[in-house]
């Protein structure tokens, strides 16, 4: 496998690792991008972004599932880090039309913690066609109902975090979330490849999703498909360990789902600022390399340190009501799991398909990874957390060396 780009001799064990992921057969590339302490110390990629074999390039970015929630998160900090709301308001406040059916009392820190009981979208009005039409889903949204009393327990907003995130962004700020998107972080960064809801002018540079040929759907919904026994063995299983499974049907696999196309221009170029952001791995590191430097990187600030301190403080603790596992949610991340030791005041998040990127303030490190194969779970894969590993061992090891002037590896 040949990548291409160029790491710091510190981090070959990461660009070794990488080389191990691509695909041995068939189609299929990634890209990877580390900040350390302000400077880019990988930005590495290869493979195909295609089943053509068109070759992964610099430039190219892909659909990024769920990865694009820390994005989104990051946009709704940068207003109240200007003043224009604050954790604890009522998101009616802002939001008048949201105060109904029961959301009277949601507040924005429960809405970012996924508190607020609207996960359910299974049973929301939602069809493939509301989803992708941006007004008409803050409209929806509107009317949902809470499943449990807001502030109860954490139930992951996993297709509609975008909507209800993404939608108090415009009402606070009084723009288009695009438009804010791209003044508060992708303007003062200079990043080159962040986008929810791909313009026209960049689609050449979008890579095509192979597993499943883009179909995610199909992959949420793989297990209604095991042979009867199995899901009978799998039911007993979860009995016995207390597991719920029935809100992460309803919260991942409505019967719209199944109609969703990751590949196609309508879901491509489409608002869901929870789920098809458009990224390269290099833009998403950068962005949260100015997290991991107290909001500010090469001179340009996006947040204060203040800021940065409380959103990535825990919010919640205890399995997760819809992916049964503790998330340990912070103000629109979620705690990092790697091979090796714990990074407890790491943040960031993970996407269905494997993409992922996370900061650690601690270490001033940054990490992301984007591809265009696998599916695992609705938070990445073993590949996340084996390089996301690798990464904090060889960050590590870097600062425990003595500093010596090293040039980068070119590929």
């Amino acid at each position: 496998m040949v990548l291409q780009g160029e790491f710091h001799p510190d981090f070959g064990k990461v660009a070794e690792t990488l080389i191990g992921m691509l695909p041995r057969k068939g189609a299929g590339g990634m890209a990877l991008c580390i900040y350390h302490q302000g400077e880019k110390v990988v930005d590495i990629w290869g493979g195909t972004r295609d089943r053509f074999g068109n070759p992964w390039e610099r430039d190219t970015i892909v659909i990024s599932a769920s990865t694009t929630k820390g994005v989104t998160s990051t946009v709704l900090h940068t207003l109240i880090d200007q003043g224009l709301a604050h954790y604890d308001d009522l998101v009616a406040k802002h939001w008048p039309a949201f105060g109904c059916n029961g959301k009277e009392s949601i507040t924005i820190r429960q809405l970012m913690s996924h508190q607020a009981g609207l996960y359910n979208v299974a049973d929301q009005g939602f069809d493939k066609d509301s989803f992708h039409d941006w007004p008409r889903a803050l409209q929806v949204i509107e009317q949902a109902t809470p499943v449990h009393t807001p502030g109860l327990t954490s139930g992951y907003h996993a297709l509609n975090y975008g909507h209800l995130v993404g939608g108090l962004v415009e009402k606070i700020s009084g723009k288009p979330f695009q438009q804010v998107m791209k003044e508060n972080i992708a303007d003062p960064l200079a990043l080159d490849g962040l986008f929810i809801g791909v313009p026209d002018e960049e689609m050449h540079r979008l890579a095509k999703l192979i597993s499943f040929d883009g179909e995610l759907g199909r992959a949420i919904t793989r297990l209604e498909r095991l042979p009867q026994r199995l899901r009978q063995v799998l039911a007993r299983l979860a009995q016995l360990f207390g597991f719920d499974f029935s809100h992460l049907a309803k919260a991942l696999m409505p019967d719209f789902i199944t109609d969703v196309n990751f590949n196609h221009p309508s879901a491509m170029q489409a608002i869901v600022p929870a789920a098809n952001g458009a990224f390269t791995a290099r833009s998403l590191a950068r962005m949260y390399a100015a997290l991991a430097n107290g909001g500010e990187l090469d001179g340009k600030r996006i947040l204060s340190a203040q800021r940065i301190e409380e959103m990535s403080q825990q919010q919640t603790r205890g399995r997760d009501r819809v992916v049964n596992f503790p998330m340990g949610w912070r103000l629109g991340y979620h705690q990092i799991y790697t091979t090796g030791k714990r990074i407890p005041q790491a943040f960031g998040h993970f996407g269905l398909g494997g993409s992922g990127a996370w900061c650690d303030p601690s270490r001033k490190l940054s990490m992301a990874m984007t591809l265009n194969t696998g599916v695992g779970t609705p938070f990445g894969d073993l590949r996340t957390v084996k390089i996301s590993g690798d990464v904090i061992r060889c960050a590590d090891r870097r600062m425990d060396w003595p500093k010596v002037a090293v040039t980068p590896v070119a590929l």
